[in-house]
């Protein structure tokens, strides 16, 4: 708490006092900057779990009786945590494609995407989106969503119309952190993280393969356009045939049938 306090005071020192300042929203930045800074991994999983809390009460979630909750249970069976973390699944019934997952383990389907995919495929996006989790990846997303979040705050404080286009596009941070593109090499490691997770659970890891042969497929199809915000998501340097490649490798080597 001492830390979080210091880093705001630092914070509030740093801006110059100006007429109309809305020192509420000053003060609040601060803190969140002082608290995105220090945040623990089990502050930030807290943290996460209620952000993700307030995600399932907007969007509809399947029941346990829905077809698409049912074949995801079936196909992420024995799937119950990923370095450390314990998981858990639910599919959104949308017409969004989208799937992410959170550092606190909780991973969202979205009923679209279900639709496009078939089994081996589908469990391919799981595995490296489990794989940005298990590799601190989204943790550093959600960290820069808490930091970027506070900005918006501070230099909102003074300027009304900034305020209102943070107020507008800056201020949620479920969106902030699942927008957030990954590099290149993490992109890499979570491939290679979901190949090893789903060989460890007893599933084909080619599957991985498979699913960037689909993301490919739907990059450079007509109607890529629905696509654009999920691949883009997905894969911030979409350089499929690299990552096919060797993932294509990984899974004859290891003796699997990966074409």
């Amino acid at each position: 708490m001492k830390k979080i306090v210091a880093i705001a005071l630092i914070v509030l020192a740093a801006v110059p006092a100006q007429a109309g300042t809305d020192w509420l929203r000053l003060m609040r930045g601060a803190v969140k900057a002082g608290m995105a800074i220090t945040i623990t991994d089990e502050q930030l999983a807290e943290a996460v779990a209620d952000e993700v809390k307030q995600m399932d009460r907007k969007n509809k979630v399947c029941n346990s009786s829905s077809p698409y909750t049912k074949r995801l249970k079936r196909l992420t069976k024995g799937m119950t945590s990923a370095g450390g973390v314990k998981l858990n699944f639910k599919v959104y019934k949308t017409s969004d494609v989208n799937a992410f997952a959170c550092p606190d383990g909780s991973v969202r389907v979205f009923s679209a995407l279900m639709d496009i995919l078939d089994d081996n495929e589908l469990l391919g996006v799981i595995g490296h989106e489990i794989g940005h989790v298990a590799l601190k990846h989204s943790k550093k997303a959600w960290r820069d969503a808490m930091l970027r979040s506070a900005a918006s705050d501070v230099i909102g404080s003074g300027s009304d119309l900034w305020a209102s286009l943070s107020d507008s596009y800056l201020g949620d941070l479920a969106s902030l952190a699942l927008s957030a593109k990954h590099s290149r090499s993490h992109e890499t490691e979570a491939d290679d993280y979901g190949y090893d997770f789903l060989k460890k659970n007893g599933k084909n890891p080619w599957a991985m393969g498979l699913a960037l042969k689909k993301l490919k497929q739907l990059s450079e199809g007509d109607n890529k356009s629905r696509y654009d915000a999920w691949l883009q998501a997905f894969s911030s340097h979409p350089d499929f045939d690299s990552r096919i490649e060797h993932m294509r490798q990984r899974a004859q080597k290891d003796g699997y049938n990966a074409k």
